[in-house]
């Protein structure tokens, strides 16, 4: 059986090769030019990057919930991450060539892995966003968009969008405040 757009998700849990086979030949445009966004002119392997990518979405295959539609927007998040990983590579590793003597890059280190924490706590926060809203918010946070290109890609008004950022930020704070409440207890 070969892999098409109703099946893929599918297959790919199961880890059929046809299904990464057709992962690739459908998202590599779009793989890339998130990847060439994050990077941009960076001393990174950008194909390094790429592959990277494909190989998270086929090792994390099973953790995916949801539609090919879904599917896209997971694997852009996927292709965003690991560039920005790979670029914080890069800029680390150009901060010790040139630092050598200079112990900066062990707080840079520390702000980047707070800040991962903190954006991991986010994603847990958004989870309790419906469905639209968590869209709304990963195309607006994470994938750059304008509140009108996102009012266009699901078809709602741009007041609409404004409306449930706002909304959304509200509960995410207080969401957050409980949990870092529990956390100090």
């Amino acid at each position: 059986m070969k892999s098409t757009e109703k099946n893929f998700i599918r297959r790919l849990k199961r880890h059929r090769e046809d299904a990464i086979e057709y992962v690739i030949d459908t998202y590599m445009p779009v793989v890339k030019a998130v990847v060439y966004k994050v990077l941009g002119p960076t001393e990174a392997d950008q194909d390094e990057c790429i592959s990277d990518v494909f190989l998270a979405v086929w090792e994390r295959a099973g953790q995916f919930e949801g539609d090919p539609a879904e599917f896209k927007k997971w694997i852009c998040m996927v292709a965003k991450y690991k560039a920005i990983d790979e670029y914080r590579r890069v800029m680390k590793r150009k901060g010790r060539e040139h630092e050598m003597g200079d112990l900066s890059f062990i707080q840079d280190h520390q702000d980047k892995l707070l800040e991962k924490e903190e954006q991991e706590e986010l994603l847990l926060a958004m989870s309790q966003l419906n469905e639209m809203d968590r869209d709304i918010f990963t195309m607006k946070y994470f994938l750059d968009m304008s509140n009108g290109e996102i009012a266009e890609s699901l078809h709602v008004t741009k007041a609409s969008v404004d409306n449930r950022l706002y909304r959304g930020k509200k509960k995410l704070s207080a969401v957050l405040k409980n949990e870092w409440k529990e956390e100090c207890v």
